[in-house]
């Protein structure tokens, strides 16, 4: 074959997924785009507007990826959600666990680097603890852990995890076939059921839905088209350039949070290098500090007191610990994931909006004790 310059490609990669995390930070600044906000808005004032914003990007990113497979261009079971082993209980947990954690920390993980960005001193101190709770449970103690205990609950299906592959074996209809109709079909759902009602056609819904959900479809192409190399000239095999997990990826905001400050604690190490993950937590911050310089809405804010404090550590661990046990956050496995319609990406996503809700639920007990 002839030669590949592999440093380019990853430059490529690198600076395309940027581009694009700072295109989303900045539309998620402009409009509020925030998983707890919207579910938050629904359990206590019953408006549905950011989450009528949240399903439009999930239709999108559901239509866009799978149109990629529809067309051969990429393929769900090399994503880092694909594989036979369907490790239910650790989405169920994991997934659960961060939804709790992500009340009490006033937002997700892309919420915190949002936060970051318009000047919030409290979602700074959410990012240091995320990030190491994170890495602990990727490689430390609470990875010991997870690995045995709700890791060793698993189902080994007999081929890949995502509806097309799993519908594919059982009807023995291609899969490129089953994309397009379900990417479509499910895809198309989300769409219409967000823009059923005038706040779903709203300017800034619109924005949000339409456009997060395009950057999720984007950084799947710059990953698994623009950053895919069929054979490797050292290894000769496959392979897919400036990523953590070495498939194909799109957004997610806990691993890579701690891939971040693994980065840079161990700058000086030539191992260490800039991956897709990495780029796109700085460029998320980027995207809305430059929005909120432009409309001059940065301003610093710290914790209101210790209880404050308390419950944005907490969080912060729970989110660490919870999202690389689920393998996502609300943007990993709420968008990213679900886009590619794997199996464990709805379990855990059930689970990130039941952990969300019963935290809000304390909440509200708590504070009507204090009254």
């Amino acid at each position: 074959m002839p030669d590949v310059d592999l440093s380019s490609i990853a430059a490529q990669v690198l600076w395309a997924a940027f581009a694009l995390s700072v295109a989303f930070g900045a539309i998620a600044q402009r409009t509020h785009f925030c998983t707890m906000g919207a579910v938050a808005d629904i359990v206590n004032m019953g408006d549905w507007t950011r989450m009528r914003m949240w399903v439009m990007a999930i239709g999108v990113a559901i239509i866009g990826f799978n149109a990629m497979v529809g067309l051969g261009w990429v393929d769900a079971s090399k994503t880092v959600y694909g594989g036979p082993r369907l490790m239910w209980l650790s989405a169920l947990v994991g997934g659960f666990l961060f939804g709790f954690g992500m009340v009490l920390g006033s937002g997700c993980g892309s919420k915190t680097l949002i936060r970051i960005g318009g000047g919030n001193l409290k979602s700074l101190v959410v990012f240091l603890v995320l990030g190491l709770s994170a890495y602990a449970t990727l490689r430390g103690i609470t990875g010991v852990l997870r690995v045995n205990t709700v890791d060793r609950a698993s189902a080994m299906l007999p081929v890949a995890q995502d509806l097309p592959t799993l519908l594919n074996a059982a009807t023995g209809w291609s899969k490129a076939t089953l994309a397009w109709v379900l990417g479509l079909g499910l895809g198309g759902a989300c769409l219409a059921w967000a823009l059923a009602t005038p706040d779903g056609r709203a300017g800034n819904t619109v924005l949000g839905g339409l456009g997060i959900g395009a950057v999720i479809v984007g950084v799947w192409w710059v990953s698994g088209v623009l950053g895919y190399v069929p054979e490797d000239p050292d290894t000769l095999e496959e392979a897919f350039l400036a990523t953590n997990s070495r498939r194909m990826e799109s957004l997610s905001f806990v691993g890579p949070v701690s891939y971040t400050i693994d980065w840079l604690l161990y700058f000086s190490d030539t191992s260490r290098v800039l991956t897709v993950g990495i780029v796109s937590v700085f460029g998320v911050v980027v995207g809305s500090a430059l929005h909120a310089m432009a409309t001059r809405s940065f301003r610093w804010e710290g914790f209101r007191d210790v209880e404050d404090m308390a419950n944005h550590l907490i969080g912060g661990v729970l989110m660490g610990v919870g999202g690389v046990t689920a393998l996502g956050c609300t943007i990993g496995q709420g968008l990213s994931g679900i886009s590619t319609l794997n199996l464990s990406s709805f379990l855990a996503l059930a689970a990130i909006l039941a952990g969300a809700v019963a935290a809000l639920k304390y909440q509200g007990w708590r504070m009507e004790r204090l009254l």
